[in-house]
């Protein structure tokens, strides 16, 4: 047993490597294979050399070089990749064997597989892994999900490697099968939501203000070391110093504004739309990326329908004029980030009550806060939070966040009419700030659509003097028409 490796993985990917060079330095010996076998040889002889690694050439190899029971991570591609790959362990494997899909595959699916492969003995972990590659070398955080009794035997190894903060490393038992997979789609969707808000802030500042990268990432270092402390404003201000070798020119400018996608914020959308819950920044964080890739359109556009005649023309603006309104900026990007991260915590939430998973929401924001790439000082507050109200309905109503945000509000409508006198879309930092007018709104306009519904398809509505009713239906042609008649 002592030759054996405690743990293995498939898939060596720069994710895969990386993931398991930390188990590796963290004093787990870890079998490793690859369809590529060329990749295990190069892994083997080059980083992992010296390390306590086996590369092994066949998935039989693989599997009898293992402790058990045996704990296999998957890293290889989500959808199909991931089947194929079970399929062909599968006749190796025995009762109480434990795969552990460290990929971004859907919930769904890890439903499926845990649901197929508990009927044949075997336990299946979705577990969700964010950091990048450097997360996975040096601590990323891990959204485990499934059977629990399995999690535990994986638990001092992922305990080992994830990201430490003050309180304890970035790693929970989130819930029963596919609740670490939804955990981590919904962090990916908040991560779209953060970086949209970035970004049309940075567009704010470089057309409305007629900043340089320069100074823009100056403003951004600065914000960093306030209330807005994360990583994501932490890169975003490194960027903004490179300089391009070839033109001599920051390099962000010489990047075309054509943004990827890899569809973890889609399903994210997708699955607040099918569990009923508002994610507008989200959303518009979706749609900015969709518009981007649109590039060609665009220029045609701009050149009919005279995009940017309302932005600045390179000059200096008045200094009064751009402390108001990074100031304003600053405050709209908070608030906004607080109703991405509402959003998503809503979102989560109502997937744990639909699929009865039970997920800690404390836990969720506590082990985002180092590691992954949504880490950011403000999780502390969310995780507090959590803690003071376990079930907070949504973070806009804890008392610390309302306050805050209220205070920030004039300061946020500032920052959008600003960009929106001066043609800059800003749809992220608008559907927050709508979000939290609707949230907060004891009275919305959908009291005519669902007259109109109940006018052209008889779809019903509630009366709100007599709620003992229930839903009715009005005939509303009569009634038009006898209002006609009397007249």
């Amino acid at each position: 047993m002592a030759d054996k490796a405690k743990i293995g993985l498939i898939g060596l990917g720069v994710m895969g490597e990386n993931l398991a060079l930390n188990i590796a330095r963290n004093g787990f010996k870890i079998a490793v294979y690859n369809r590529s076998v060329d990749k295990v040889d190069a892994f083997v002889t080059g980083r992992g050399k010296d390390q306590p690694v086996i590369g092994c050439r066949d998935e039989k190899t693989f599997v009898d070089c293992l402790e058990k029971p045996r704990m296999i991570i998957l890293l290889v591609k989500a959808g199909e990749a991931v089947d194929q790959t079970v399929a062909k362990l599968l006749g190796d494997l025995e009762k109480g064997d434990i795969i552990i899909d460290g990929g971004n595959s859907h919930f769904t699916d890890t439903q499926k597989r845990e649901k197929d492969l508990k009927e044949k003995g075997i336990h299946f972990i979705g577990s969700g892994v964010s950091g990048g590659e450097e997360g996975a070398l040096w601590g990323p955080s891990l959204m485990p999900g499934g059977d629990n009794a399995a999690y535990e035997k994986v638990k001092p190894i992922w305990e080992a490697i994830a990201a430490k903060v003050n309180d304890g490393p970035c790693v929970t038992y989130l819930g029963p099968d596919g609740a670490g997979h939804f955990v981590k789609m919904v962090h990916n969707g908040i991560e779209y939501g953060d970086m949209q808000l970035i970004a049309e802030v940075y567009d704010v500042m470089r057309r409305g203000l007629n900043m340089p990268a320069r100074e823009i990432a100056d403003v951004f270092e600065t914000w960093n070391k306030g209330i807005l402390d994360s990583f994501l404003i932490e890169i975003t201000a490194k960027i903004l110093t490179v300089t391009d070798p070839v033109t001599g020119k920051p390099l962000v400018d010489m990047i075309l504004d054509k943004a990827g996608q890899k569809g973890t914020g889609k399903w994210t959308s997708e699955a607040a739309l099918d569990l009923g819950i508002a994610v507008p920044t989200i959303d518009a964080a979706l749609t900015g990326r969709m518009l981007s890739a649109m590039h060609d359109m665009r220029q045609e556009a701009c050149k009919i329908l005279g995009g940017g005649q309302f932005i600045g023309t390179g000059k200096a603006v008045d200094k009064s004029v751009k402390d108001e309104t990074l100031k304003a900026l600053h405050d709209a990007l908070y608030a906004s980030k607080v109703c991405s991260y509402a959003q998503g915590m809503a979102l989560i939430k109502e997937g744990s009550d639909f699929y009865k998973w039970n997920i800690n929401l404390s836990e969720c924001a506590r082990i985002w806060k180092g590691g992954c790439i949504i880490r950011a000082q403000l999780l502390e507050l969310i995780r507090a939070a959590f803690a003071r109200r376990a079930d907070l309905p949504n973070l806009l109503l804890d008392s610390e966040f309302s306050k805050t945000v209220l205070s920030f509000e004039s300061n946020w409508r500032k920052a959008i009419v600003f960009a929106i006198e001066r043609a800059i879309p800003v749809p992220a930092l608008t559907s927050s700030l709508a979000y939290f007018d609707s949230l907060r709104s004891g009275s919305l306009p959908q009291n005519l659509t669902q007259a109109q519904r109940d006018f052209f398809g008889a779809h019903t509505y509630q009366r709100v003097d007599a709620p003992e009713k229930g839903f009715v239906h009005t005939d509303w042609i009569h009634l038009i028409k006898e209002k006609t008649a009397a007249k």
